[in-house]
């Protein structure tokens, strides 16, 4: 199979631990950055310490100035957003002429509901390709080196889903499904992808902005005997929530996504890390994206609302 150009906007933990993955076998990689993590990118390459494993990803770093000076968009097979999703609208503000110039698709592999929306608004629906990273943990631990642990799966389809049969995302889906577990990245594509975007904020609302409250781990929350209690009440309230979308969930949804995160590794949060180094939080795509749609729907949501009440203080 042919190599895939690929452009990754944001090569945090989890940008870099793909990106890393990806160039390894022979991928041609383009990475996104800023500040001195980009300064140590270009002068030494990005180095992923995927558990015990180091991976050094010597590909080619730039800011969005010198993307947009250096490149065309159908330079690109695909452009891959992993950024927090508090940035978003920003990255769009600053490369949606941009990518306007080409027809490449662009993946998000973000935290949240509302991104593969708001990049439908710039681009049209038929660019727009929704994902998540499952299982996965990772951060920068210092500039131009990230951390990565977990399976750390894929799950991609085509916004809100496919057109029809002659959808022109599914091929390139199918390529990238093959390419992406050839290079032991375990992906799956969806028919489906709204519907496992919730499954995944269930997981998220669930744990991230309780860790960030009150600076425990994933397992820790999960088995502690009142605060999993709390992670249960509140993927509960996201379930509900989905029904806003047309997404409608089930408990069947809500005691998987409880149990899975039960059983998986004790991970430090993205929200949690977020908090300890001072950075924003993505409250707003996580409890803010459960609190707007039981708003709409007329039911309370007091476990949410209170924990995210508590972290805006």
């Amino acid at each position: 199979m042919s190599s895939l150009n690929i452009l990754m906007i944001g090569a945090g933990g989890i940008g870099g631990y793909y990106a890393a993955r990806l160039a390894e076998h022979g991928h041609r990689v383009v990475l996104t950055a800023r500040g001195r993590h980009l300064e140590a990118l270009q002068a030494s390459g990005l180095q992923v310490d995927y558990e015990g494993r180091l991976i050094n990803c010597p590909a080619p770093a730039l800011d969005h100035a010198t993307l947009i000076q250096t490149y065309h968009p159908d330079d690109f097979d695909l452009v891959v957003i992993t950024l927090k999703s508090t940035a978003t609208e920003p990255v769009l503000d600053e490369l949606g002429d941009w990518l306007s110039r080409g027809s490449v698709p662009v993946l998000s592999l973000q935290n949240g509901v509302d991104n593969e929306p708001l990049i439908a608004g710039r681009l049209g629906e038929s660019r727009v390709l929704g994902g998540l990273a499952v299982r996965i943990g990772g951060h920068i631990t210092e500039p131009g080196k990230v951390f990565a642990e977990g399976v750390a799966q894929i799950v991609m389809g085509a916004w809100p889903k496919a057109s029809d049969a002659d959808d022109a995302r599914l091929p390139l889906l199918r390529r990238l499904e093959s390419a992406f577990n050839d290079t032991g990245i375990p992906t799956t594509v969806t028919p489906d992808i709204r519907y496992e975007l919730w499954r995944k904020l269930v997981i998220n609302n669930g744990v991230n902005p309780l860790s960030a409250l009150t600076g425990l781990d994933t397992r820790s929350l999960t088995h502690h005997p009142e605060f999993g209690k709390v992670v249960y009440g509140m993927m509960a309230e996201t379930v509900e929530a989905s029904k806003a979308d047309g997404v409608n969930l089930t408990r069947r949804d809500l005691d998987e996504m409880f149990e899975l995160i039960r059983s998986f590794n004790a991970i430090k949060t993205s929200m949690l890390v977020d908090k300890e180094k001072g950075r924003p939080l993505e409250l707003d795509s996580i409890a803010g994206a459960v609190l707007k749609r039981c708003e709409a729907l007329g039911i309370e949501a007091p476990y949410t609302f209170l924990v995210n009440a508590l972290l805006r203080q």
